[in-house]
């Protein structure tokens, strides 16, 4: 398998690099060993907010959202107004690197939310379909997306030197290869069905559908996990990393302290339109999935 890794110094990050917005948009993770010397770093006073109980334990991550309202955290208005705080500045830095990445995609970006993950990741329990610990490619079951892109920025803010460990599998359109043969037919009933019931946000497309089930058949198959073509590689403290989830497998194996801002992309608006999600599985399908 080629590399799924792509290194990027800080200081050579211009506008619009043709061969990195190629390799994003193939579904390979961007990566940056010294964003924390040119772009965020906790500061001093923020150090105090590092430990595993400042997360209320009814969520899974601490979050701001794209409106600026702050979830999960524990503790007083000075404790909760140190967390917006730093997570903003982390968007924003964020932000300015997607600026400077993939510049065509600014003005259609739609902001999403921007979190910190105090909890240490190996001894997180959750259900097979849950555990980010296999590999897979993002899909939420409750919010269809209809073809519109993740694209997500984080970063390591470990203060220990653990590095966050990742697993990065084979391209979206292998996998696509490998598993819709096994997939189970979209019903359109059963999506009206579901979103009737609000069990949906909205009307599931076959597209949702399908990136579903490659989501749940790529957990589901423990051979797959140990088999499949990929690679490991830590990221360590004070880099950042960038990637589509909905198209970049990936697991995260290891580590504790971590920053992630999403941004939602039209497909429509890539550099090469093709290379989509969406593109691939239409392709593969032979009719409009959504």
């Amino acid at each position: 398998m080629e590399n799924q890794i792509v290194e990027i110094d800080m200081q050579e990050v211009g506008h619009g690099n043709p061969a990195w917005i190629a390799a994003l948009e193939a579904g390979k993770v961007l990566y940056f060993p010294n964003f924390g010397e040119h772009g965020f770093a906790p500061q001093k006073e923020e150090l105090a907010l590092f430990r595993e109980d400042v997360r209320d334990p009814k969520v899974r991550n601490i979050s701001l959202d794209q409106g600026g309202k702050l979830k999960g955290v524990i503790g007083d208005d000075a404790t909760q107004a140190l967390m917006a705080g730093m997570v903003k500045r982390f968007r924003d830095e964020a932000e300015g690197l997607l600026g400077k990445l993939v510049p065509r995609y600014t003005e259609h970006l739609r902001r999403g939310a921007a979190s910190f993950r105090p909890s240490k990741v190996e001894t997180r329990v959750q259900s097979w379909r849950a555990d980010d610990r296999r590999l897979h490619v993002d899909a939420f079951p409750s919010r269809p997306n209809r073809g519109e892109r993740l694209l997500r920025v984080f970063t390591n803010v470990n203060l220990d030197g653990v590095p966050r460990v990742w697993r990065v599998g084979e391209p979206f359109e292998d996998v696509a290869r490998r598993f819709l043969p096994r997939v189970k037919p979209y019903v359109a009933w059963q999506a009206k069905a579901l979103n009737a019931l609000h069990v949906t946000k909205s009307l599931r497309s076959e597209y949702d559908h399908l990136m579903l089930q490659l989501h749940d058949a790529m957990k589901s198959d423990l051979d797959y996990q140990k088999n499949a073509p990929q690679e490991t590689f830590g990221f360590p403290p004070g880099c950042a990393w960038v990637c589509f989830s909905d198209q970049t497998s990936h697991s995260v194996m290891s580590g504790q302290y971590m920053m992630e801002y999403t941004a939602q992309l039209s497909p429509m608006r890539q550099y090469d339109k093709e290379s989509s999600p969406l593109a691939i599985l239409t392709r593969l399908q032979g009719h409009a999935l959504v």
